[in-house]
């Protein structure tokens, strides 16, 4: 029944799109998914054509983008590149290598917080962070752009929520297809062990009511690092930025395995989640910044004819931009 809740939560959120289904803006920028963004891949330097009025997301962009987000990760394993399979394959690797060693991180974590109450209180904190408060601090990034007219800190707010919802989509389907075990559904006498019950396992419930078959991924890692990606991606020019971004993110990671809520593996995927789902938003962003306001060329070279003292006088003009 939760499973379902939270479908129709999304579905609601997303149904404004349905109404501009059929705008051309989708197709286009279906069309350009695997070409750069109009940022650039290889530089630290944000284009401005990407903020300014023609780019401002309204009620309607806004829902278009996050549609078109949504169905293009929901769509992303029908039309990877052998550079996307490749990545895959090598991640795969490297969550089964660390799958042999969940069981042992998992014992090491618990044993740290039960000893230290310092590391009890401060990994309480940090995935509670990743929670609401994390909600409440993109109010306060999105209220603090409003009041004193940062358009680009609005814009990049709003991005961040759209691969908030991307990422919790997906990670709330995985969930439910992988149906794993979480370490807390062991208790203190058993050997805590990874299941996976696949998606018609019986859900149950700790004594706190969490659910015990929902581990794979860390769905608190999952949003933190999607939206730890989209501040990054916007202010790379800005290294702090991105410094902060993902520091927050990573120990929202770690509290959740501190926490025994989480398998070392589930934090991995959900970093991975995150992060794919934030440039993925960035990129759609920018490729309809690209649509709406193209971009400007730098230089440029025309001709002209003048007649002066009873003769005509052509030239080369040559415009630095």
């Amino acid at each position: 029944m939760n499973f379902l809740k939270k479908w129709i939560f999304i579905f609601m959120l997303s149904f404004p799109y349905a109404g501009f289904a059929q705008d051309t803006l989708v197709n286009k920028l279906d069309s350009l998914t695997r070409k750069k963004d109009s940022v650039g891949q290889q530089t630290n330097i944000i284009k401005p054509q990407a903020y300014n009025k023609k780019t401002d997301l309204d009620f309607k962009s806004y829902f278009v983008l996050l549609g078109s987000s949504l169905k293009q990760e929901f769509t992303k394993p029908f039309h990877m590149s052998k550079k996307d399979w490749r990545n895959f394959g090598i991640f795969a690797g490297t969550e089964g290598a660390l799958f042999i060693v969940d069981k042992p991180i998992q014992k090491a974590a618990l044993k740290l917080k039960n000893r230290n109450t310092r590391v009890n209180n401060v990994s309480k904190f940090v995935t509670n962070f990743g929670g609401l408060y994390e909600g409440y601090t993109l109010v306060g990034i999105a209220g603090y752009g409003l009041i004193f007219k940062k358009k680009k800190m609005v814009t990049t707010t709003l991005l961040a929520t759209q691969s908030y919802i991307t990422a919790g989509a997906l990670q709330t389907v995985l969930k439910f297809l992988v149906g794993e075990t979480r370490p807390s559904y062991y208790g203190p006498d058993e050997v805590a062990s990874p299941r996976f019950l696949g998606p018609f396992s019986k859900t149950q419930r700790d004594v706190n009511g969490r659910k015990t078959y929902s581990s794979f991924p860390s769905g608190h890692t999952t949003v933190a690092f999607a939206a730890a990606t989209v501040f990054a991606s916007e202010y790379r020019d800005k290294p702090i930025i991105p410094i902060i971004a993902y520091s927050a993110a990573s120990l929202i990671g770690i509290s959740r395995i501190t926490e025994n809520m989480h398998w070392a593996t589930d934090v991995l995927a959900g970093a991975a989640l995150g992060f794919l789902s934030g440039k993925q938003v960035v990129n759609n962003y920018h490729r309809y910044a690209k649509l709406k306001a193209p971009e400007i060329t730098k230089n440029s070279v025309s001709f002209t004819l003048h007649y002066s003292f009873g003769h005509l006088e052509p030239g080369l003009v040559y415009k630095f931009r």
